[in-house]
C-alpha cells in the first residue's frame, strides 16, 4: 500500500520516517519530497508497505501523531485521475501576460509638441 504522510517537520530524514513505520511491519520504500531547486523538504512524503493490514494499522495509529512537535497527517495515497495531473510542458499557444510590446507604461518619452518650442 502506498501511504501519504503530510505536515512533516522539515528537518525529518527518510531514515527517521522509515523507523516510525517499521514499528508496524515491513517497509518497501520511503520518499520525502524535496524542492528540486533548494533540496529542502516540502513537508510531505510517501511510504510503501507491502502488507495492507500492517499499512492500515500504521495509518490508524500514526495519523495525528506528534513528530518533532508537529501533528502529522497519514492516509492511504490514492492516485490522481489522469485528467487532473498538471503538465508543465503543455504549450497552449498565446501568452496573456503581456510583455514588452507597446504597453511599457511610463516609459513614453517620445517627441511631440512640448508647449511653445
Amino acid at each position: 500500500m502506498n501511504i501519504f504522510v503530510g505536515s512533516l517537520p522539515f528537518s525529518i530524514e527518510e531514515a527517521d520516517l522509515r523507523e516510525s513505520f517499521e514499528a508496524y511491519g515491513a517497509v518497501d520504500s520511503v520518499k520525502i519530497i524535496t524542492d528540486k531547486f533548494t533540496g529542502r523538504s516540502k513537508g510531505f512524503g510517501f511510504v510503501e508497505m507491502p502488507v495492507d493490514a500492517e499499512a492500515q494499522k500504521a495509518i490508524d495509529e500514526l495519523n495525528g501523531a506528534t513528530v518533532q512537535g508537529r501533528a502529522i497527517v497519514v492516509n492511504k495515497s490514492e492516485p490522481k485521475p489522469e485528467g487532473e495531473r498538471r503538465s508543465f510542458n503543455n504549450n497552449r499557444g498565446g501568452d496573456s501576460r503581456g510583455g514588452y510590446g507597446n504597453s511599457r507604461g511610463g516609459d513614453n518619452r517620445g517627441g511631440g509638441n512640448r508647449g511653445g518650442y
